[in-house]
C-alpha cells in the first residue's frame, strides 16, 4: 500500500492530475499506519503483522 500510494504520487505530480496526488497520499498514509500498528504488536485486521 506504501509503495502504490508513493507510486501514485510520482505520476500524479509528473502530470498535474491532482486526484492521483490526493489518492497517492491517502494510500501511504494508512499504509504507514497500518506497518506501525503491526510493527507494535497489535493485531491489524485479524493479523499480527502487517506487511
Amino acid at each position: 500500500m506504501i509503495a502504490l500510494g508513493i507510486i501514485l504520487l510520482v505520476i500524479g505530480f509528473l502530470t498535474g492530475i491532482g486526484i492521483l496526488w490526493t489518492i497517492g497520499i491517502i494510500l501511504a498514509v494508512v499504509g504507514v499506519v497500518l506497518w506501525l500498528m503491526g510493527s507494535m504488536g497489535h493485531a491489524v485486521a485479524g493479523r499480527r503483522h502487517y506487511w
